[in-house]
């Protein structure tokens, strides 16, 4: 555990030192007075003040909004890390500047002569940016997630995957292919990832991506002493995965190790897993997502009768393709759902990828190819469109997981406060976790919980391993979003907590538990003012 600590803190460390500091200027704001000793209640203190925390600081930030009051105020004009609560930023940007409609329109453009049902030439797919390129569309055209998401697989136990078959948009394009009439391609299959240069940033957004550029390993226990049964995907020729595990007695140790070659397409697992375990995901990358999505593409033309004469894997042919395409016939089209069901996935399971690449979209949109220029559009978006004082952040990525990136908790409830007064205010505070139901918010308050389904936000983490102590670093974690009182009122708030230590990472676990549980005694003695009892 302290190797995986330690090697997440090394990469989020690297993510930063090839990072670009966003340079902020903006309209002055109005900072609510940071009262110390502004009265939380004794419920709310005795969690500030647990072991762990005798070196932190907490910050909070409450506002009515049918008031404009300041409930509570501690450090509100302060810098904290936000971690992913930086989402909040980077999607209201993306919302506003793609619009909640949009859709990426992916195109297999034919690029030679046809002959009959032959096609002499080559076909083009033309990435577009398209997060999940069929992959997650459930059948009603919503975008399917759990509540903790296959890409922190690695991370963290209880992760899961959505049943749809990351294949599917592949599968589609292939059927519109042969619906064309084209049975046979004398060429090849090229993709042309020339939408965007991918940025230095961690996850790295790609303008092809099939299953979040991932390959799922799931893990079944069978009988003690007997080989785990394996299943993986999308099963993509070069790929080739191996497992050693073995399942070993209830209660044992289930300890699954993941190990690929260089090129990624040789994966093996090894270790145990306990006869009475859940099944355990695991995830290894695709390390060359043009070259997969060629192979999977070519696959996909197989299963729907097109034959392609060129051999299936290897590198993608970018150099083959044309400096452009006139007249070229565009023969299949996969079509995403609206930009609301992304930014809606994003939030809810703290998507790192998607974050990164609403970055490229946006800077897209401009017609830019370089992702870091999106940082214009959401300086542009909060300064004009939100009125929110851009100086109130330090961004450098999308996901909020570079180390130079900060905000206030006067800058995250007025972004909050922004959408209130937008038509789509319902949608994007439904687009959160939500307390006790879903997204990174379920498994808190469960049970017996006042609050329950009545706290909308986005939580944030940094988390390291201190090796002076021996001991779990917590550099930050943080919660923002809407408290909804028992009367239907919503206050906006953030919470957040730097410099906790614990001996362990159950105890980080503990410390999100402390935020969220701030959060339902917040919301329930918002309520317990609305009804004039006073209760704290």
């Amino acid at each position: 555990m302290r190797a995986m600590i330690r090697g997440r803190l090394r990469a989020w460390a690297a993510a930063g030192a090839a990072a670009t500091l966003v340079a902020v200027a903006g309209a002055s704001a109005t900072a609510p007075t940071a009262v110390a000793d502004d009265d939380l209640g004794p419920a709310i203190e005795a969690i500030m003040h647990k072991p762990g925390y005798e070196h932190a600081q907490w910050g909070l930030l409450e506002v009515d909004t049918s008031t404009g009051k300041v409930v509570h105020s501690r450090f509100a004009n302060q810098f904290f890390i936000p971690g992913s609560t930086a989402k909040l930023v980077t999607i209201s940007a993306a919302w506003h500047t793609l619009g909640p409609d949009h859709r990426f329109t992916t195109p297999l453009i034919a690029v030679g002569a046809r002959d009959g049902s032959t096609l002499n030439g080559n076909l083009a797919l033309v990435a577009q940016g398209d997060l999940t390129m069929g992959g997650r569309t459930k059948p009603d055209g919503s975008v399917a997630f759990t509540d903790i998401d296959h890409t922190y697989a690695n991370d963290l136990p209880g992760a899961t995957l959505t049943p749809e078959d990351p294949l599917a948009g592949l599968d589609q394009l292939a059927r519109q292919v042969r619906d064309a009439g084209i049975t046979r391609v004398d060429g090849d299959v090229i993709v042309d990832p020339r939408l965007f240069t991918p940025p230095a940033l961690d996850p790295q957004p790609t303008p092809l991506i099939i299953n979040d550029n991932l390959i799922d390993l799931l893990t079944t226990p069978t009988a003690a002493g007997q080989p785990a049964e394996l299943s993986w995907r999308p099963q993509v020729a070069p790929y080739q995965v191996t497992s050693t595990v073995r399942t070993v007695a209830a209660g044992g140790p289930t300890d699954i190790r993941v190990a690929a070659s260089p090129d990624g397409t040789r994966i093996t697992l090894s270790g145990t897993i306990a006869a009475d375990a859940k099944p355990a995901l695991k995830v290894s990358p695709v390390q060359d997502p043009n070259a997969f999505g060629r192979t999977a593409l070519i696959e996909a033309l197989a299963r729907a009768g097109v034959t392609v004469t060129a051999t299936p894997t290897g590198p993608n042919p970018q150099g083959s393709l044309p400096a452009s395409y006139g007249n070229d016939p565009r023969v299949a089209a996969f079509v995403s759902p609206p930009y609301q069901q992304y930014a809606k996935l994003i939030l809810k399971v703290s998507h790192n990828l998607g974050a990164n690449l609403a970055l490229c979209n946006m800077a897209v949109s401009r017609g830019s190819k370089d992702c870091f220029d999106a940082f214009k559009i959401e300086h542009d978006f909060l300064s004009q469109v939100a009125h929110v004082d851009p100086t109130q952040f330090q961004l450098a990525d999308g996901r909020g997981g570079d180390p130079a990136d900060r905000a206030t908790p006067i800058g995250l409830n007025e972004i909050l406060a922004y959408w209130l007064k937008t038509p789509d205010a319902d949608a994007f505070r439904l687009s959160l976790p939500i307390l006790g139901v879903d997204g990174s918010g379920a498994m808190f308050c469960t049970h017996d919980c006042p609050a329950k389904g009545k706290v909308f936000s986005k939580p944030g983490s940094a988390v390291g391993f201190d090796q002076l102590n021996q001991q779990v670093a917590v550099g930050t974690q943080t919660l923002a979003g809407y408290l909804k009182t028992d009367g239907g009122c919503l206050h906006t708030f953030f919470i957040g907590v730097t410099g906790a230590s614990t001996p362990n990472i159950e105890g980080f676990f503990n410390v999100v538990g402390d935020v969220n549980q701030i959060s339902a005694l917040l919301q329930e003695q918002a309520s317990a003012r609305e009804h004039g009892t006073g209760r704290e």
